[in-house]
């Protein structure tokens, strides 16, 4: 007798959520449908500000970026994904400086797990939202991120000279006056050594 009402309760759940599926397969039924017309509508895809596509170096205005060669992405990455090609340049001051040379990205193996962005000391990585990156060889997965022309650095401001003592101002001779004399009277001949009258 138990083995009965166990087989019709089996039945009557099987029924059950067979009509809870196709109560959610027709509410999908009626639904209106909403389809991407890609790549027709490319110039107006709406693809989210979050979604992460590539991995790209940021550019200020005047075409420089932040990379400043210190390898912590290429250190962070989980499968060797970001390769960093470092030199050695002189500065005008004499002092050697490590520079980027090449950065190299492997989209093909990329994780997209952005912890070389969010590790970055100097805020100089992002990801873009670019999801066309089909290519038909693995090779061109491969992308150097400083792509553009190196952008020279300004040269240094030249030190302020050296503020030195005034010199002192060079004493100027003052011409003796000669003493006035009355006018009329003739000056003391210079042969004239006594003051004796002629008799």
């Amino acid at each position: 007798m138990g083995s009965i009402k166990e087989y019709f309760s089996s039945v009557g759940s099987g029924v059950k959520s067979l009509l809870v599926g196709m109560g959610v397969t027709g509410k999908e039924l009626v639904t209106p449908k909403i389809t991407e017309q890609y790549p027709e509508n490319r110039a107006t895809l709406n693809i989210s500000d979050r979604f992460r596509a590539e991995l790209t170096l940021k550019y200020d205005a005047e075409g420089r970026h932040r990379c400043i060669a210190c390898g912590i992405c290429q250190m962070n990455c989980p499968n060797g994904t970001i390769t960093l090609k470092t030199k050695m340049v002189e500065l005008p001051d004499g002092k050697k400086k490590r520079k980027l040379d090449e950065y190299l990205y492997d989209l093909g193996s990329c994780t997209f797990c952005m912890l070389c962005v969010t590790t970055c000391p100097q805020d100089a990585l992002e990801f873009s939202n670019d999801f066309e990156q089909a290519v038909f060889t693995r090779d061109k997965l491969i992308k150097k991120l400083n792509y553009r022309p190196e952008v020279a650095d300004p040269a240094p401001a030249p030190k302020p000279a050296a503020a030195t003592a005034p010199k002192p101002a060079a004493s100027v001779a003052k011409p003796v006056a000669a003493a006035s004399k009355p006018a009329g009277e003739a000056p003391a001949s210079p042969a004239s050594g006594s003051t004796g009258e002629a008799k």
